[in-house]
């Protein structure tokens, strides 16, 4: 094989002559690994142009956020890629102090690091992913998800059933949810279309993330609970856009000095006992009452109850009633209600067309219990109070 010439002075002339320009030989400017390293880094500086900030960790950071901030971490660390990419650097990022790395991922590469976060790449731009949740949300979905049997349900059945009917009533209302400082025990929320009940919280702790959280025991209304986080329950909250906090009851005045719409010059309340032989009721019967309020006669009130499922299609006896003078029946009525909502009656009644039908004003309640409570009523105190089956009786709430 014959040898290469280089070009002599002499050929140099001849191709100018013919009109040829020489080029010289061009190096690779960029290895792959450097041409890796910029597009990273330019991928880097586009969200800083884009948010107005470097890249931050934390699990509530969306994926492609910790990635960055990952990789501009390892860039910081690698005196190699600072004086690549320091020509490039218009934002001065490098210049930055090195952060804590989040996790033990510091020697992962890109791809590494999203297999780790729970991602495979699917297409050749990987940020054509139109959303991947972050771990946290995960998580919040996965303790939302896994929810288990309440085995005391039958505790926290009538507390739903009141709440239903207090937002029904109008005594209780429902608003966005906006804090996390709303989730306290006690409090109702609406979450996945189901209500929930914070009924415990454990002691306030510090995660790994800095932030203040704690464990809660929640309670649904179909049954379930969860032992979740409450940075898990506020997450849901958030990401569920029909979600709502149930806000406290608040009753209004029940007396006035001058009657307004809803309002009587005198109302009744009523206590009844049912004459019906179901065998439950026969053997319930002389703590099982029927407590109503009506601004006209019991008598007119009770007529044709046995074909009435809200008297248990069964006749009744008029076994107590108090008379009030400038009250405002609907919110008397609830009022007692709520209060006695813990023993309320769970029994579906057949009406006359054979349709299932569950009463909701009997309460297995003693009588002398149900005296106490007009005494407070009178004093304008029972709103401070809740009905205690196992107690038989009220108790300061």
């Amino acid at each position: 094989m014959p040898r290469s010439k280089e070009f002599t002075p002499e050929d140099d002339a001849l191709l100018a002559e013919l009109g040829v320009e020489k080029t010289p030989a061009t190096k690779a400017s960029r290895t792959p690994r450097e041409q890796r390293i910029i597009a990273g880094f330019e991928e880097i500086q586009r969200f800083v142009t884009e948010n107005g900030r470097t890249p931050q960790h934390g699990e509530e950071r969306g994926i492609f956020e910790r990635l960055y901030a990952e990789r501009l971490n390892r860039i910081r660390q690698q005196e190699e890629s600072r004086n690549l990419l320091a020509p490039l650097d218009n934002q001065g990022l490098l210049a930055d102090s090195i952060e804590d790395v989040e996790a033990p991922i510091d020697q992962l590469d890109d791809d590494a690091l999203l297999a780790e976060l729970g991602v495979t790449e699917s297409s050749s731009d990987i940020e054509q992913l139109q959303y991947v949740r972050t771990a946290a949300e995960k998580r919040a979905a996965e303790e939302i998800a896994s929810r288990q049997t309440c085995p005391d349900f039958a505790k926290f059945q009538p507390l739903f059933e009141q709440v239903q009917d207090e937002l029904d009533g109008g005594i209780r209302e429902t608003r966005p949810f906006e804090l996390k400082a709303e989730i306290e025990p006690g409090r109702y929320f609406i979450v996945g279309g189901h209500k929930a009940y914070v009924a415990s919280k454990s002691e306030v702790f510090t995660n790994a993330q800095g932030r203040r959280d704690a464990r809660l025991r929640v309670v649904f209304d179909n049954g379930t609970e969860s032992n979740m986080l409450m940075r898990s329950l506020q997450r849901a909250l958030h990401k569920d856009k029909t979600s709502r906090r149930i806000m406290e009851a608040t009753d209004g005045p029940l007396f006035a000095g001058s009657t307004d719409r809803g309002d009587v010059a005198t109302g009744t309340i009523y206590v009844l006992r049912s004459r019906s032989e179901d065998p439950y009721i026969a053997r319930n019967r002389e703590i099982l009452h029927k407590i109503g309020v009506t601004d006209t006669s019991v008598k007119q009130r009770i007529a044709g109850a046995r074909l009435q499922p809200t008297f248990l299609m069964a006749d009744v006896d008029v076994v107590a009633t108090y008379k009030l003078y400038y009250i405002n029946r609907i919110r008397l009525e609830r009022l007692i209600h709520r209060v006695f909502a813990p023993a309320r009656l769970h029994m579906k009644i057949m009406d006359r067309f054979g349709n299932p039908v569950a009463p909701r004003e009997w309460f297995l309640v003693p009588l002398h219990v149900i005296d106490l409570a007009v005494e407070k009523i009178k004093d304008g105190t029972l709103v401070d109070y809740v009905y205690e089956p196992e107690k038989a009786a009220l108790t300061l709430r």
